[in-house]
């Protein structure tokens, strides 16, 4: 333990330091004067941006409030404005018996004070609760960190199972994609089924963090041969509403679901065979349209019930197209009803048939990047070409 002693007077520092030794605090250095002080930290008064300049190596100040040119308060007021500071208690040591210039010092980032003249039970006891809750904080600050380390991780697993783009000649699908927290709960994946044929999938957990982007995980480990031994939509969305009804929690208080659509396109037959399990609806333009055919959600979201009656639907197009599949956080930008919302993506959405990534991420993704965002944002584009 690091103590740094500021006082102008050599008499305080002295008894201050006579003290610390008897109690085998030998760790200390001094200054004379609150700049000193800001010195020894690597900083100065004029330095107030919180930019880290280097490791202080102080554990604890023993700040005396009454000095010339600068004062303990402001003193301690500069080093709260240095991130890699603040956490440094600070007690002041003052004559001062003014209620009003005690609570200020407090509010100016101390932790405690002590009057003089010195009474040594009372500036140890004072001395031992800072050093322990600053323990206590330091330990915290390492665990989330810790924490913060592994969500970062987990992030980069996470998004690894994410489908690439995939570009035939008749046949094309991009995503761009923005999680709320450093962890998601929506997913997205596309796989080729021969003959011309695609199976692409969009499933948005229900709630944030964690718990849902593991329950993300399970689905995404299962979902490539689920898709691939099943194919049809219907029974691809029965397979993962069992798969998911097996991880049964005892006292679980939340029940977990989330809802999804899944299309399977037919390039050569110009067909599009689709269950949506009560996902936000997927906008279908073809050749000039400039409103989208809805697929609509046609049967409850996967996970609520042990078995789901599901009735898929299918459309079939001639001229060339693109389908947008997205969910709910991208609803979420526009305050209002669903029908207001479902006219501001349709306005954005109507446009060519081919991939504009630029323009998407425009419009849906950059006003948003630097802001605390309530819900995961994700957008699925298919193009449907001639060939």
């Amino acid at each position: 333990m690091r103590i740094l002693i500021v006082d102008d007077n050599p008499t305080n520092v002295i008894i201050i330091r006579e003290i610390l030794k008897k109690e085998n605090y030998r760790n200390f250095i001094t200054a004379s004067s609150a700049r000193e002080m800001l010195d020894i930290l690597g900083v100065t008064d004029k330095e107030a941006d919180g930019t880290r300049l280097r490791p202080s190596g102080i554990d604890l100040i023993l700040l005396d409030m009454m000095m010339p040119e600068m004062d303990g308060i402001e003193a301690c007021r500069v080093v709260q404005q240095h991130e890699h500071l603040k956490d440094i208690p600070i007690i002041m040591v003052t004559a001062v018996g003014d209620s009003k210039k005690l609570a200020e010092a407090l509010d100016a980032g101390a932790v405690d004070y002590v009057t003089k003249p010195i009474n040594k039970v009372e500036l140890m006891a004072r001395i031992r609760l800072a050093l322990r809750l600053k323990q206590e904080k330091d330990w915290h600050k390492e665990r989330d960190q810790h924490i913060q380390d592994e969500l970062k991780l987990a992030a980069l697993v996470q998004n690894a199972v994410l489908s690439l783009p995939l570009v035939d000649e008749t046949f094309e699908v991009h995503a761009l994609f923005q999680p709320s927290f450093e962890l998601a709960g929506d997913l997205y994946a596309w796989y080729p089924l021969g003959d011309g044929r695609y199976g692409v999938v969009l499933l948005d957990m229900m709630g944030h963090g964690i718990s849902s982007s593991l329950f993300c995980m399970f689905i995404a480990s299962v979902l490539k041969d689920t898709v691939t031994t099943y194919v049809e939509p219907e029974k691809v969305i029965q397979e993962l509403n069992r798969r998911f009804n097996q991880l049964y929690i005892e006292k679980q208080l939340v029940q977990y679901y989330f809802t999804a659509i899944y299309l399977v396109i037919d390039t050569r037959m110009k067909r599009i065979d689709y269950v949506n399990a009560g996902h936000p609806p997927g906008l279908f333009f073809e050749g000039a349209a400039k409103r989208p055919v809805l697929l609509e959600s046609n049967c409850h979201p996967v996970g609520l019930f042990d078995r789901m009656e599901i009735q898929p639907q299918s459309l079939t197009y001639e001229e060339e197209g693109h389908l947008a599949l997205y969910t709910d956080g991208l609803l979420e930008l526009v305050k209002g009803e669903h029908e207001e919302q479902l006219d501001f993506l349709i306005g954005h959405l109507n446009g060519v048939h081919s991939w504009e990534e630029e323009s998407m991420r425009e419009a849906f993704f950059k006003e948003n990047e630097n802001k605390d965002r309530d819900d995961d944002k994700c957008l699925v584009w298919i193009s449907l070409k001639k060939g």
